[in-house]
């Protein structure tokens, strides 16, 4: 906050602003969003991101907030929306807006997701559980990380509806296959395979040498047994063959593999080129995620929302396209509606809101979200979702 507070007297200060938007800038700064007691009074999800910093030790709130290298993607991704201006339309009926979509056969109150992060207990004491929760009071999509810290069957239970899962393939065919076999049991229609973590370069993670800092020690064992053996998902199976969830082996003949083994709808989380997508289409695959892993995979320097176009144009409607990062406004939704994504995804948002008040931080997200949507909506004279056109941007 301390950094916060400085940034934004700085910035008001600046020659380079109007009067009126230095005002601006000292009227946003001027409240402390760390002394919200009450979920219901956060205005916009970044109020509860201080909150989140407050109540997190430093390597935790670290591991969310972090991206690849020095944070070049993870920065890229919000400032990829500053270029897109909306263009209102006027004199349409906007009283009613409908912001439902239907994937799969399966109808949600609003194109906003939950998407997959791991170990939320991380982050409270409730974890997947208080998530599950809020996504089923909301009527939103959750998707469930492989490396939850809650089972899936727990997970599924607390929502009253199935997630989605999201798999790790690692490194082991045996242990991919028991991980499909145990989400399709419990009923998840759809698995998202993350193919955009062969490897990774996360050094502010590192500053912490987990191995032998005894604040992480608390919580964590040194090597796999630490990290992924204790994760639920893999309770029972033999992990001798595997060094982390990571599967640079990943290909082609791959996916066609999970297809062939499972029932469940097959989507590749991590797509961001047409000739990437054109192939998945070629092999069948049901649906795509554009996505960098949150700016936490590779310093691409590429936002999705500027890798969105590209896949939509190659998939030309035929599978869903769905799209994650930098998402924090309604109308980043709306922007990415409008470019042709099905559904948007988001992360940190929910997960500050999940460390901040459990369940009741995560459901004010997603109302804040669909509000701001909502608005949106309303000024830009669309009032479905269909209505989002690339007519509603200047390209």
């Amino acid at each position: 906050m301390t950094n916060r507070r400085a940034f934004l007297s700085y910035l008001a200060a600046s020659p380079a602003l109007t009067p009126a938007s230095r005002a601006f800038a000292q009227l946003v700064g001027s409240g402390d969003a760390s002394l919200l007691d009450d979920a219901a009074d956060a205005v916009n999800v970044f109020d509860f991101e201080p909150i989140a910093r407050a109540n997190l030790t430093d390597a935790h709130f670290t591991y969310m907030a972090m991206g690849v290298d020095g944070g070049a993607t993870l920065d890229a991704n919000r400032k990829g929306f500053e270029h897109l201006q909306i263009r209102p339309r006027r004199l349409v009926d906007v009283s009613h807006i409908d912001m439902g979509i239907e994937l799969f056969g399966t109808r949600h109150a609003s194109p906003v997701i939950i998407a997959p992060c791991g170990t939320h207990k991380m982050f409270h004491p409730e974890g997947e559980l208080a998530v599950a929760r809020a996504s089923a009071t909301r009527n939103c999509l959750q998707i469930l990380s492989t490396v939850t810290t809650t089972s899936v069957e727990d997970v599924n239970a607390a929502r009253g509806a199935p997630v989605w899962y999201q798999l790790y393939p690692t490194e082991d065919w045996r242990i991919t296959e028991a991980l499909l076999r145990r989400a399709q049991d419990s009923g998840c229609p759809a698995v998202a395979i993350t193919v955009d973590l062969p490897n990774s370069n996360r050094e502010a993670l590192d500053r912490f040498q987990r191995a032998t800092n005894t604040e992480c020690l608390a919580c964590h064992e040194p090597g796999l047994e630490g990290s992924v053996a204790r994760k639920p998902m893999f309770d029972g199976l033999d992990l001798s063959g595997i060094s982390n969830t990571r599967a640079p082996q990943m290909n082609w003949e791959f996916v066609e593999r999970v297809k062939n083994f499972t029932s469940m709808r097959v989507l590749l989380k991590g797509i961001v080129t047409h000739e990437d997508a054109s192939l998945a289409l070629q092999h069948g695959v049901d649906g795509l995620i554009v996505s960098n892993h949150g700016g936490r995979a590779i310093d691409s320097r590429r936002a999705t929302i500027d890798s969105l176009p590209e896949v939509v144009e190659a998939i030309g409607g035929r599978i869903p396209v769905l799209v994650d990062g930098g998402f924090r406004r309604g109308t980043d939704v709306f922007k990415a509606l409008a470019i042709g994504a099905d559904a948007i995804c988001i992360g940190r948002p929910y997960l500050w809101g999940l460390s901040a008040f459990g369940q009741e931080g995560v459901e004010r997200v997603l109302d804040i979200l669909n509000r701001e949507l909502q608005i949106m909506m309303q000024q830009a004279g669309t009032p479905t979702l269909a209505a989002i056109t690339r007519n509603s941007l200047v390209l």
